[in-house]
């Protein structure tokens, strides 16, 4: 027994090469009997003869070898060509993986041979593939049956109509039907299924075939079905069945191979990427029609069809629009036999008059094309459209998938973006922050460049941030903008321009540019999205700054204007309100003259707000007009007490230090002081001693039966004067506060020599340095230092 056969032939470089080479190797295996490998072979053996056509340029040879006795059998499948025509130098053999397949051939190879190389000598190349045979040693198609007593073969004859024109005495013992009631029948009406498995055929299909053959069922007479081997021929106008029991189809079959779906098939069933799923589809389609090239186009959100995979030799495509064969609203394949007559501007892009197409039906849509086209006319016929419908069935179910896929992660990424976009934006209350960051969201990811324009409250819209892909090309982007407003379609193609608003108020206008290509629809209603959340933090960014705006403004009504200089003292004030500003703070402080003398006041407000606002502007004002009226410190605080009981709402209090400066002949200050609940204020002297100078007493606004008393003492030149509000004193690092085990008057002791706002700067930088944490109340500091009399 022959164990090893081998067949071989040479074919001229020619674009004939592949054709010749398909018909070789199917008939060599017909020959061997293996034909269920023959359409695996065939397609990869035409991917690597026109590889070797296209980038050798030499003839090739062609060798089938087949072993039976290796574990498993194999076929092997050679194609040598003569590249390059000179000899080259001794060398280590190449990588197999680094042959380039510049997108023909041998990704399909790695994807439907066992296993696949090449081979390099002097003068030749060898690309060869390998594919096991599933079913060990192949046997010879099964012989005709001993027993043919018995045998019958019906003869069924159809007009192009696909009537029946003639019916043998044989079918009416098979079937049942006369010939006179046979006669005039619809063929297709015996017929019940035919083919099995992933290949299965209605009987309409078949009858449009050129040449089928395969088990099927046949309807009797009676109503029963018949299980039959048929064998279906159609030439020209004229169909003919051939029809055998069921257990004598090895008369008619061509193989005992069980009928199984091509390999090739299976690689649309694969988790291939869609572009290499696509590809693999024209390749497909290409080998099938035998034309001149094969597309796969899929359809755009913009309603076009833009060629996603080609085979051959194709043209570039523009996109195409959805009519006349590629009409999505219209089912079913369809071909036209001269589209130099039907459709001219169609065939002169496509440089093709043969045109077969088979619709990719996905999800109740029409999601593309498979198309074969052939430069002449009459190419393709009814076979080609079969095969097209079965691949663009198989392509059908993998795009959905796919697509599916796609459309779940760019939902994944569009949620990602807009979560992303709304951390970033989130608690940004500067407008034009937000325009910068609004710009660097969309470049560019989505725009080569982007720009936002602002309207103001008199509706007049100014440009606020551009932004370029190429940073250094910013400047000369804000340049060529205009100041005012973006009107879309003026001088600058595909730009793009997204109105900011809430509410009805216009905030704005976002503007991108996509010169390269239009703005997809999915990317508009990104942007769309992108732009509800910038409006939105654009109006709360606008309310903050009006809020702020408010709360400085009050701020300033609750401070002086000045501080009244004093002879003999020297001072200096800190205030710091907590936050951002967008709210008036509860501290004050004030420093005027009354009568030769200086009255100063430094004050707490329970709370903030406008309430304590409220109660800031009635103490200060009170102050300042009980010390016009001369009353003494103690008096201003009791006036002052009475004032908050009658007049603020109950559970609103204050803390409040108040005092007198004379002015000494000789230097120095005579000091009358009274604390109302308030940080003690502290004395550094100038030899460095730091002690209290004011006896704690009651809050004002707490009870009307309090009384409140003052101390005197003076302040020799250079000592110095330190009043803060509880901002200072209880700064929290932790549990810790700043003041805790005397931790001011051990920063003041540091402060001898120093100037008064040198002293109130050291307080301010210990502040801000006792905690990493931001500073969460109000901060006032007043330093009053007294100064050595000026000679003369």
């Amino acid at each position: 027994m022959n164990t090893t056969r081998v067949s071989s032939r040479s074919f001229t470089g020619t674009p004939l090469a592949a054709a010749a080479a398909r018909r070789f190797v199917r008939d060599t295996l017909t020959d061997w009997h293996l034909t269920e490998a023959a359409d695996d072979a065939v397609l990869l053996t035409s991917e690597l003869v026109t590889n070797a056509v296209i980038h050798a340029g030499t003839d090739v040879e062609l060798t089938c070898r087949l072993e039976l006795t290796a574990s498993p059998a194999y076929l092997e499948i050679a194609v040598t060509d003569r590249y390059p025509t000179r000899a080259v130098p001794a060398a280590p053999a190449p990588d197999p993986g680094a042959l380039e397949s510049h997108g023909r051939g041998l990704s399909l190879t790695a994807d439907l041979a066992t296993t696949w190389g090449v081979t390099y000598s002097r003068a030749v190349k060898q690309v060869w593939f390998r594919m096991d045979i599933d079913d060990g040693p192949l046997h010879p198609a099964p012989a005709p049956p001993h027993d043919l007593d018995d045998v019958t073969i019906a003869v069924v004859t159809a007009g192009p109509d696909g009537r029946i024109r003639s019916w043998n005495g044989e079918a009416e013992t098979m079937l049942g039907h006369a010939a006179a009631d046979a006669l005039g029948l619809p063929l297709a009406e015996l017929a019940g299924m035919s083919g099995a498995g992933d290949r299965e055929l209605s009987a309409e299909q078949v009858l449009q075939l050129g040449r089928w053959r395969g088990p099927a069922t046949l309807r009797h007479r009676s109503g029963g079905q018949v299980a039959v081997y048929l064998s279906h021929v159609r030439t020209g106008t004229l169909t003919c069945w051939m029809i055998v029991a069921a257990r004598h189809g090895g008369l008619l079959a061509e193989s005992a191979a069980p009928a199984r779906a091509t390999r090739a098939v299976d690689v649309l069933d694969s988790d291939l990427p869609l572009p290499e799923l696509l590809d693999a589809a024209a390749r497909m389609a290409h080998l099938a029609a035998g034309g001149s090239a094969a597309y796969v186009l899929m359809a755009g959100t913009d309603g076009l069809l833009s060629a996603a995979a080609e085979a051959g030799h194709p043209r570039e495509l523009p996109p195409l629009p959805a009519k006349g064969p590629f009409e999505t609203d219209r089912p079913g394949p369809r071909l036209v036999d001269d589209l130099a007559e039907s459709d001219p501007e169609l065939a002169v892009r496509l440089g093709a008059r043969s045109l077969a197409c088979v619709p990719v039906e996905s999800g109740g849509a029409t999601a593309g094309f498979v198309v074969a086209v052939a430069a002449e006319a009459d190419r393709f016929g009814r076979e080609l459209v079969i095969e097209l419908k079965h691949l663009a069935d198989r392509l059908a179910v993998s795009v959905g998938r796919l697509r599916l896929a796609e459309r779940e992660r760019a939902q994944r990424g569009r949620l990602t973006f807009l979560a992303e976009a709304g951390e970033l934006l989130a608690g940004v209350h500067d407008e034009r922050l937000l325009a910068a960051l609004t710009t660097q969201l969309v470049v560019p990811k989505i725009a080569r460049w982007a720009a936002v324009y602002l309207t103001d409250q008199t509706g007049v819209s100014r440009l606020a941030q551009a932004w370029h892909a190429d940073e250094r090309r910013n400047a000369e982007l804000r340049d060529s903008l205009p100041a005012s407003l973006w009107s879309p379609g003026v001088g600058l193609p595909g730009v793009v321009a997204f109105p900011l608003s809430l509410g009805g108020e216009g905030l704005g206008t976002l503007v991108v540019s996509c010169p390269d290509r239009p703005l997809p629809q999915e990317l508009r209603a990104l942007v769309e999205d992108l732009c509800r959340h910038v409006s939105l933090n654009l109006h709360t960014a606008r309310l903050y700054s009006r809020q702020t705006q408010t709360a400085l403004v009050l701020q300033r009504s609750l401070l002086p204007m000045r501080t009244a200089p004093m002879p003999g003292v020297e001072s200096a004030v800190i205030y710091l309100p907590a936050g951002e500003g967008a709210q008036a703070g509860g501290d004050f402080y004030d420093l005027f003259e009354v009568s030769g003398q200086w009255c100063f006041a430094l004050g707490d407000v329970s709370g903030s707000g406008p309430e304590a606002a409220a109660v800031t502007g009635l103490a200060r004002h009170a102050v300042r007009l009980f010390a016009r009226e001369l009353y003494p410190v103690a008096d201003i605080l009791d006036r002052l007490n009475r004032a908050l009981l009658d007049e603020v709402e109950e559970g609103r209090f204050l803390s409040m230090l108040c005092g007198t400066l004379v002015p000494l002949p000789d230097g120095g200050a005579r000091c009358t002081i009274a604390s109302a609940g308030h940080p003690p204020p502290l004395l550094l002297r100038r030899h460095g001693r730091v002690e209290a100078v004011a006896s704690a007493q009651l809050l004002l606004g707490v009870d009307t039966t309090a009384t409140f008393f003052d101390e005197t003492f003076e302040m020799a030149p250079d000592d110095v004067l330190v009043c803060v509000t509880d901002g200072v004193t209880e700064r929290r690092d932790g549990r810790r506060q700043l003041d805790d085990n005397d931790g001011l008057a051990r920063l003041l002791a540091q402060c001898r020599g120093l100037s008064a706002g040198a002293v109130a700067e050291r307080v301010r930088q210990a502040v801000d340095a006792y905690s990493p944490l931001p500073i969460r109340d109000d901060m006032a500091v007043l330093v009053l230092r007294a100064k050595h009399p000026t000679p003369g």
